[in-house]
């Protein structure tokens, strides 16, 4: 059985078979499972009332820890992978719906904290069980032992671009 990837491969040995197109069977792929998936979680998350961005900025706070669920403007931006005038945008429409709130740093005036209201909080934590379900269910094509091998090969391929996870003990002590 073929992929739409598949079809443009095919296409493209056809139209220049001096080409090494193997590398499109893979980012070809990886970029229409973005599609595909983002699609599958955005739609669910609307269900809920949320946006994808909502539900990601609401997610970060929750699981940042107890007992504030709370973290700088620059962490927050820093776990999220978006540019700070997003994140003051996303925290600006986040705090109108009632869902963040902004307060000064008791430790650090310069440095403003967001958090979760409580609001927010039964949000998060309504919805994240279903979106875990949601999530489980784009993933089914695959049996155990695939889902473990593509997480090893992903996370291969992410370290090796230079990816690496923030350093969580240098968030934790500054909130």
């Amino acid at each position: 059985m073929n992929d739409a990837v598949d079809l443009y491969l095919a296409q493209w040995n056809r139209e220049r078979p001096d080409l090494d197109v193997s590398s499109m069977a893979i980012l070809g792929r990886m970029n229409r499972l973005h599609q595909l998936l983002n699609r599958g979680v955005g739609d669910h998350l609307a269900g809920h009332g949320l946006e994808r961005w909502e539900f990601d900025v609401l997610a970060t706070l929750r699981r940042s820890g107890a007992p504030h669920h709370r973290l700088s403007a620059k962490d927050l931006v820093r776990m999220t992978m978006v540019g700070s005038s997003a994140m003051t945008n996303r925290v600006d429409r986040l705090v109108k719906r009632g869902l963040v709130h902004r307060e000064v740093d008791p430790d650090n005036r310069r440095r403003v904290l967001v958090g979760l209201t409580e609001e927010g909080f039964a949000m998060v934590d309504r919805v994240v069980e279903d979106h875990v379900a949601n999530q489980a269910g784009l993933l089914e094509g695959l049996d155990p032992g695939e889902k473990g091998q593509l997480v090893q090969l992903l996370r291969k391929l992410l370290l090796s671009l230079g990816d690496g996870a923030p350093e969580e003990e240098h968030l934790r002590t500054r909130t």
